[in-house]
């Protein structure tokens, strides 16, 4: 199949490359080119402009970093939508304003252009490994035809529902995300102000009711105080500020992802929002008097 794949950020690139390595025939582009190298020399071929990328194009997936990248690169003047064939699919993978996804969908229509949002979850991990879980919206036709360049990028894919509902459930993974986090990070904490075993302490709890990937995964990054790169807490900023937003509209009130946000805000405000989410435990431990 020709895929076109647009960014190449530390979710996208290895995206792109287990696109490429399933066996469909890829076209790459990214605003900072020399992030297409490692795909070229894979076997990728480069485009120019979006549009080029687009152009001859039966699927075009983007995964870029906020609602206006994706409304650029899709909508703006050298985008998507200038080059995609008539009966193309574009594919949407970056975690963007549902009410923006549904936006840039009837866009599309109007050009006889399907559209399906698919956000991920799992992380560069994931990403690398070609075992994301990918939470689909659109037309259950377009998503049986999306399946197997899906299938290269995931290992549980989901069609939750109509246009923008990938975007709603990606919120809902955010909010969810964020409790985990600050419930590890308040645990790991008060366990080293007893002065306990944390490696201990972690093999003890895994097994139980408060094992989780976090507590499986991030514990001991908390415990050391690094916080080498899974997911960067500026990213999943954003999201939340997505998932708060859309609360808003809803009228739910989300008052662990409000306090989340906040402490976020801080450590991005503080220089640390390249960090791996397990970061948020930086707060704690200084509230601590653990640093």
């Amino acid at each position: 199949m020709n895929v076109a794949f647009i960014g190449m950020g530390t979710m996208g690139a290895s995206m792109a490359l287990n696109v490429l390595t399933a066996g469909h025939k890829v076209v790459v582009y990214n605003r900072t080119r020399e992030k297409e190298i490692p795909l070229a020399e894979a076997g990728a071929l480069r485009a120019d402009t979006p549009r080029e990328a687009a152009a001859g194009a039966e699927m075009i997936i983007t995964c870029v970093s906020d609602t206006p990248d994706v409304e650029a690169v899709v909508l703006g003047g050298d985008g998507v939508i200038h080059g995609a064939p008539a009966g193309s699919l574009v594919i949407d993978m970056s975690t963007i304003s549902p009410a923006a996804t549904r936006h840039i969908a009837a866009k599309l229509s109007d050009r006889k252009i399907r559209m399906l949002d698919a956000p991920v979850s799992g992380g560069s991990e994931g990403a690398r490994y070609g075992s994301l879980a990918i939470m689909v919206g659109g037309e259950a036709e377009d998503v049986r035809h999306a399946m197997p360049v899906l299938k290269a990028m995931g290992k549980t894919i989901t069609h939750v529902g109509a246009i923008g509902s990938g975007q709603i459930t990606k919120a809902i993974n955010q909010v969810i995300i964020a409790g985990t986090y600050m419930r590890v990070a308040e645990g790991m904490v008060l366990g080293m102000k007893a002065g306990l075993d944390m490696r201990k302490v972690t093999e003890a709890i895994s097994g139980g009711a408060a094992g989780s990937w976090v507590l499986s995964n991030r514990a001991m990054n908390m415990v050391n105080n690094t916080y080498p790169l899974g997911f960067r807490v500026r990213l999943h900023h954003k999201d939340l500020r997505i998932a708060l937003e859309a609360a808003r509209e809803l009228g739910v009130t989300l008052p662990i992802g409000a306090l989340v946000d906040q402490i976020e805000n801080g450590i991005i405000g503080r220089g640390y929002g390249d960090e791996d989410m397990s970061a948020l435990a930086r707060t704690l431990r200084e509230l601590a008097g653990l640093d």
